[in-house]
């Protein structure tokens, strides 16, 4: 898969960008921004390595997507397939992604499930993060599957803790009286919230919680 496109400066200036799939070749890239994006005091042993990366090509291609800007490593999503059970919403990051390794990947699965989004702060006014999205939705609609999911961490939630639940907090922001830099992000991508998931990820910024939030396949019925 390669996708080519322009993305656009909030000046307008034009960028040639391409998105496509990760390779050997880009892991201590990946890892690079992985590092920018995730500065202490998010934990460094959450940051992919070679290991992860190598079973990420090699057990889901279609779900290891980079982004290049002129050509320089910009971004990356990876994904996997699950069977998930509408009626289990909780888990943790650790045991569906299999601690980042993903050999939990299950090629007869009914749904994406997004292990990260990562985009280097030097090109995060592109809307990179929107195409990386756009496109695993279409990996969605490639393969038949029935939704993409992801648990988006609440990162503002520790300086409204003392006044909101998680619960309270997430209505908050889906009011617009407030705005989360993930959860607000991932809505206007079109996911819609799911489930609040208790201890998801070990994360200061938001208390260990997540918000369990999908995008179902417009193409299948129901």
């Amino acid at each position: 898969m390669k996708k080519e496109l322009y993305t656009f400066t909030p000046e307008g200036y034009p960028h040639r960008t391409v998105i496509r799939q990760y390779k050997e070749a880009d892991f201590d890239g990946l890892i690079r921004i992985q590092a920018e994006c995730f500065p202490p005091p998010f934990p460094s042993e959450l940051w992919w390595n070679k290991e992860q990366l190598a079973n990420h090509v090699a057990l889901f291609p279609q779900g290891a997507l980079c982004v290049e800007v002129e050509g320089e490593l910009a971004g990356s999503m990876t994904g996997l397939v699950v069977d998930y059970d509408a009626e289990r919403p909780q888990h943790t990051w650790e045991e569906i992604t299999d601690g980042g390794y993903i050999r939990t990947h299950n090629p007869r699965g009914n749904s994406l499930y997004v292990v990260d989004i990562s985009v280097s702060p030097r090109y995060r006014k592109l809307g990179l993060g929107k195409w990386l999205m756009q496109t695993m939705y279409e990996v969605v609609v490639q393969l038949g599957l029935e939704r993409l999911l992801g648990g988006g961490r609440m990162s503002g939630y520790c300086r409204w803790a003392e006044r909101f639940s998680p619960q309270q907090y997430l209505e908050e922001v889906l009011a617009g009286r407030l705005a989360d830099p993930v959860i607000t992000f991932l809505l206007r991508c079109g996911r819609t919230p799911v489930a609040v998931l208790e201890d998801y990820l070990e994360d200061e910024e938001s208390l260990n919680h997540a918000v369990l939030m999908e995008w179902r396949n417009p193409f299948l019925g129901g």
